[in-house]
Parts: C-alpha cells; structure tokens; sequence
C-alpha cells in the first residue's frame, strides 16, 4: 500500500487530494503512483515530502525524478513519523478499520484500508487536520517577476 496526501499551496480551498493505489511495493509501483499525482496537478508543480523507505530514494526513483521537471524530493528526518501526515493517516485508519482485524485474506486487510481511505477522503477536516498534528506548514512560491 502507497499513499500520498496532497496539500495545495496556492489554493487552500481546493482541499487536500489522496492517492492511494494497492500493488505490490517496489520504485516501479512508486513512480505509478507519482504519474497519478502528476495527473492529480496537471501542469503544477509538485513537491514530494518523504519518509527514508529505500522505494523513496533507490537510484531508479532518483534518475526518473531527475528528468521530471514538475516534480522536488525532500527528505525528512530519520525517524520522524510525526512530521508525515501519511503517517497519521495510517494511524488514523489501523485504530479503526484496521482494529482487531484479523481476515482470512489479504483482500480482508485491502478491503477494510480501503473502507478507511474513502472514510478520511469524505471529511473535509481530517487530512488538513493530519498536516496541522506535524506543525509543518505550507506556503506558495512567490510569482515569478
């Protein structure tokens, strides 16, 4: 499971957007998801804020980011779940749809994550609330003179 929890800067009121695509983990499976957020922004540009999971920052994942000019990386910091907001997403949905699972398939677990992300992407509050938990804060770019 990927996800990634999108803020837009310049427009506040266009609200948080979520990708969350269920495949098999790998930079392959990772850069299908950034297509989608490309899709999601189309013709903005987008800053990724990532955990260190190896998918994020393998050398495939950083020459195919190197060539997409609408697309920055940023790190955080070693063990800082607090500062990702996906992070708290997941927390969000393994302490209820998640809670005392216990399926007999993998499709179960797929099933009752997905019946979380449609939970959070319905409220209007909870994902601003995920950015707000981890103090960071987002701001536009100037325009260009």
């Amino acid at each position: 499971m990927a996800a990634a929890l999108g803020y837009h800067a310049a427009d506040p009121e266009r609200g948080p957007r979520l990708c969350f695509p269920l495949k098999p983990g790998s930079t392959t499976s990772l850069i299908e998801v950034l297509e989608q957020i490309k899709t999601f922004y189309a013709g903005e540009s987008v800053v990724l804020v990532g955990d260190g999971l190896s998918a994020h920052w393998s050398r495939g994942m950083r020459a195919w980011v190197a060539e997409r000019d609408w697309l920055t990386l940023e790190r955080l910091p070693a063990y800082a779940p607090e500062l990702n907001p996906v992070d708290l997403l997941w927390s969000a949905i393994k302490t209820c749809e998640l809670a005392n699972l216990a399926g007999d398939h993998l499709a179960d677990v797929a099933d009752a994550a997905e019946r979380g992300i449609h939970r959070v992407c319905y409220s209007e509050q909870l994902p601003w609330s995920f950015l707000t938990h981890t103090g960071l804060a987002i701001h536009p770019q100037p325009p260009k003179n």
